[in-house]
């Protein structure tokens, strides 16, 4: 099964990094007015504040925390005194506490968007895809804190830490560092990059945009005052 892991870890990253990219540049640059969430904030709005607090909240903690403790590089932890069983037991109490907040939140938004018809009527397939693929992945990272617990010498971070910035620095061998890993490690990062890979294409764009974007979008949009309507139809 070399050829599947090398497959798998060794190009398929360069192919989601690839598509992720240029799939965010051209359709901003293309289709402005698909660059949002969609809201349904008018329909079951409770359950869409807490969900969607609770699913922020706790997806924000755990980007920064994969983004931090992957491609931070070995040698700062080691400049800090930071040993690696340290470092992974603070990601499994921090990552664990986040995939727990981030899942009650999906678990709410994917309940508001399947059982609400109204929701489901408004909704697209893509809408609802990524949201469940997101809760498969959040239940795979937590599938992974038992097997992390038996590695408690941080040597199974280690390895995806190396393999990480292995892939982002253009180094050879990569798929090799993680050959032995856990098949349920393995299941994330594939999962996880298959969400990079279909990213631009879904509603997640929106986290690449501050409010001030929109106010350089092409096109016009027609507003129009009841004062004027009620004129009209006066007339």
């Amino acid at each position: 099964m070399d050829w599947l892991n090398q497959a798998l870890f060794g190009y398929y990253p360069y192919l989601a990094l690839t598509v992720l990219a240029t799939g965010c540049v051209l359709r901003f640059d293309r289709e402005q007015y698909t660059w949002r969430t969609g809201s349904s904030q008018l329909l079951r709005r409770k359950q869409l504040v807490l969900g969607s607090i609770l699913f922020h909240l706790g997806i924000l903690a755990i980007f920064a925390g994969h983004f931090v403790g992957l491609l931070t590089p070995i040698v700062v932890w080691e400049t800090l005194g930071v040993p690696h069983s340290a470092k992974q037991m603070l990601a499994i109490v921090a990552g664990g506490s986040a995939g727990l907040l981030c899942l009650a939140g999906g678990l709410l938004l994917l309940h508001r968007r399947l059982f609400d018809p109204r929701i489901r009527a408004n909704s697209s397939f893509g809408d609802t895809a990524i949201l469940v693929l997101l809760m498969a992945q959040l239940l795979l990272g937590l599938s992974t804190i038992p097997i992390s617990l038996q590695h408690s010498d941080g040597s199974e971070m280690l390895k995806f830490m190396n393999w990480a910035q292995s892939v982002f620095t253009f180094r050879a061998g990569a798929a090799d560092l993680i050959a032995d890993a856990s098949p349920v490690f393995k299941a994330h990062i594939t999962l996880g990059l298959t969400i990079l890979l279909v990213f631009p294409f879904t509603r997640l764009v929106h986290m690449l945009s501050a409010p001030v974007w929109y106010l350089n979008r092409r096109g016009w949009q027609i507003v129009r005052s009841k004062h004027l309507a009620v004129e009209r139809s006066v007339r």
